[in-house]
This record gives C-alpha cells, sequence and structure tokens, in this order.
C-alpha cells in the first residue's frame, strides 16, 4: 500500500510474509497465492506491498537463477503484489516446530551472514517495481549477546562495511539503491535504539542504518521520543520500521494476571520478557522464565516480547503495547519530513497464540492480517497521509 506524505513523498506499508512458512521458491510462489492475494482482495486493493521472508535456499535460487527471479517478478505482478522491503533477518527454519535461539545464527560475524544479504540485496534489485528506486532489508542486530567479544565485533562490522560497499555497486550496476537495517531486539548485542548508535556510528556507511520494530522498543520500555530523538541527533538513518505490538502486563504480582501470561508461553519463540526498576532493566530470555518464583520483580509492568494482533488486544487482564506503536508511527511519518518511508507490519506469531485465539485456516489467518493492514492505514490516514491507489 502507498501513500502520499504531506511533502509530497511516497511512504510504503506492507506485511511481512515471515508468517507463511516457505524455504524454498516454489513455497514462496505458494504463499502468494494462498495468502498474499486474497489479504489484498479483503482489504479492496489493486496493489498490496509484502515485505518478502526469503530463507537461504528460495534466495539462493533467485539470486543466482535469473528466470526464477523473473518468474517471481512476474508471479506478483499478476497477483496484484508489489515489494520494496525484504525481512533478513532469520536465515532459515522459521517455521520449525522450535525455533528460539536458532533465529540468531548465523550472526554478522559468521560469513553465511554476508552472503545471504548480498544476495537478497540482488534480488530485492530486481524485484523492485518500476517506479520505485530505493528498497531496505531489516536484519540480525549483529549477535545474540552470548559468545560475542571484540574480535568477533570486529568481524562483524567489516562484513558490514563490505556489504554497504557492496551496495554501492549495486547501485552503479542496475540504479537501485538497497539499504540494510539492523534491528534491535532484546536479548542481542544491540537490544535498544540506543545500543545501535555506537556500532553505526563505527561501521559509518549510509547504507547501514536501523529498523525500529515497535514490539521491540516497547518490550525494552524504550521512550519513542527519546529514542527517535537520539538517533536523529546521531546521524542514524531509520531505513525502516516495523509495526509491532508487545504483551503487556500491568501487574504482574496476581495470579490471574500470571495465569494470563502463560498462556502466551509457547515451544517455537523466544519470548523476551523485561521489566523496569530502579536500578535499570531487568530481564529474563523467555517468558517461561520470567514466571518462575523470583526469576523477575514483579513490582512493575512487564512486557514480553510477543508480538500480538495490532487490532486485537489480549482479554484483560493482559493488554498489548499498540499506544507504544502509535506513539512511534507518529514521530516517524507525522512531521513535516517522514523518518522513514518503508512500514512494514510484522506479526508472525498468529500460529503461537493460545489457542483459543489462533486463526482457524487461511481464511481467519488473511482476514486478521487485513484487519492489521486496515488500522495501520487508518493511522497513516489520521496523520495526514493520503492513501494512493
Amino acid at each position: 500500500m502507498r501513500f502520499r506524505h504531506p511533502d509530497g513523498s511516497t511512504v510504503h506499508l506492507a506485511y511481512c510474509t515471515n508468517v507463511h512458512p516457505a524455504e524454498t521458491l516454489d513455497g514462496v510462489l505458494a504463499q502468494l497465492r494462498d495468502h498474499c492475494e486474497p489479504v489484498r482482495r479483503r482489504l479492496g486493493r489493486d496493489r498490496l506491498g509484502i515485505g518478502l521472508w526469503l530463507a537461504k535456499d528460495a534466495a539462493h535460487a533467485l539470486a543466482t537463477d535469473p528466470s526464477a527471479l523473473r518468474q517471481l517478478r512476474c508471479a506478483l505482478e499478476r497477483r496484484g503484489l508489489e515489494v520494496v522491503t525484504l525481512n533478513g533477518f532469520p536465515y532459515e527454519g522459521f517455521g520449525a516446530e522450535e525455533v528460539k535461539y536458532r533465529v540468531y545464527t548465523p550472526d554478522w560475524a559468521d560469513p553465511e551472514r554476508l552472503e545471504h544479504t548480498a544476495a537478497l540485496a540482488r534480488v530485492l534489485a530486481g524485484l523492485l517495481p518500476d517506479d520505485v528506486t530505493d528498497g531496505s532489508i531489516s536484519t540480525l542486530p549483529l549477535a545474540w549477546r552470548t559468545a560475542y567479544d571484540d574480535q568477533r565485533a570486529g568481524t562483524a562490522h567489516t562484513a558490514l562495511r563490505t556489504l554497504a560497499d557492496r551496495l554501492d555497486a549495486l547501485q552503479e550496476l542496475t540504479g537501485r539503491s538497497i539499504r540494510v537495517a539492523l534491528e534491535p531486539e532484546p536479548g542481542c548485542v544491540v537490544e535498544t535504539t540506543r545500543d545501535a548508535i555506537a556500532p553505526l556510528t563505527a561501521i559509518g556507511h549510509d547504507r547501514v542504518g536501523i529498523c525500529v520494530d515497535t514490539c521491540h522498543l516497547a518490550t525494552s520500555f524504550e521512550d519513542p521520543h527519546t529514542a527517535l530523538d537520539d538517533l536523529v541527533r546521531a546521524g542514524v538513518p531509520v531505513v525502516k520500521s516495523q509495526l509491532s505490538a508487545a504483551l503487556h502486563a500491568e501487574q504482574p504480582h496476581l495470579p490471574e494476571v500470571r495465569e494470563a501470561l502463560a498462556a502466551f508461553a509457547e515451544p517455537r519463540f523466544l519470548h523476551q520478557t523485561r521489566t523496569s526498576t530502579l536500578a535499570g532493566l531487568r530481564g529474563t530470555d523467555d517468558l517461561d522464565e520470567a514466571l518462575a518464583a523470583d526469576a523477575l520483580p514483579d513490582a512493575a509492568p512487564w512486557r514480553a516480547h510477543f508480538h500480538v494482533p495490532l487490532h486485537a488486544a489480549p482479554a484483560a487482564p493482559l493488554t498489548s503495547t499498540l499506544p507504544v506503536l502509535t506513539s512511534v508511527l507518529t514521530r516517524l511519518v507525522g512531521g513535516p519530513h517522514p523518518l522513514t518511508r518503508h512500514l512494514e507490519v510484522e506479526t508472525y506469531t498468529w500460529q503461537a497464540l493460545p489457542p483459543a485465539l489462533r486463526p482457524r485456516g487461511r481464511s481467519q489467518l488473511a482476514d486478521g492480517i487485513a484487519a492489521e493492514l486496515a488500522l495501520a492505514r487508518d493511522l497513516l490516514t489520521d496523520l495526514g497521509l493520503k492513501e494512493l491507489p
């Protein structure tokens, strides 16, 4: 979906396809048919933006076979879909029964991460619509925090500089400008927007910026205005933003609240949990760990890294951090000029929701994704952006 900002520029809104498991090109083509086109039809749109997730095997096939890339581009056009952004964070296996810590490998100190992301950039340059010259790729925020030392940090920074040089060359060759965005996430080396400033300044290239994920920002109890002001002052570009909402528990000391939270503790994804104390941020790597006795202080609210549907907050006594998303979006695109032009709804946890809340079949899932996009569309038009055909 495209929107005209009051300054005349175009802002793109997409939804991320990492909610649909696929590891191969055939799987991606099936996603377009079975999920993406039905969402577009529900919204009554002739054109819908999608943020493609391409696993290792699919990315390799598309980057090395021009006919495969043409096949995907034709399928997108035939189904009324367009791509300006990719989710390059998960490498493979994101639809597995247990993902957990695996999603953080390979990290930016491993050569596979550089080669995969470079392949994604080549693919994206070939998928951008004819009237769009700028693309974005969100990626792992360097590494998970463990087993990351100065040597690996130096290797990671070198890899990102190498990627930036390759992106410069790609633009010279294709006329398409692709940028990469580190996506801060709880538990990673870069957990917050503030954590991103030093490494991005050290890398020192405008091809490499930040992806502001509003669930992650909220989970870490960051103040949206402070976070974005810090980025602007540091000259760190906001390459894209993922619109998502975290799970919020106002009174985690109450038994009924803990019981409600326990329903969201599940075996597939990590749900890093945080609370803000006078001594600073405290947290656990997963929600079930937080619910263990005395693992986390419970005198103040808890937030868990669980991407809950934007349009459907959990029932009381829980809620979501949708107000944080709204605040971030106002700052990103509500001013005289947008801080970013690529927005992506990223609720990948539909099938990880408590059983009673999960969509039953493709039709209900498409209904839910369309409802999320409709909410995001309304937030944008309320900020003065005009929806384009």
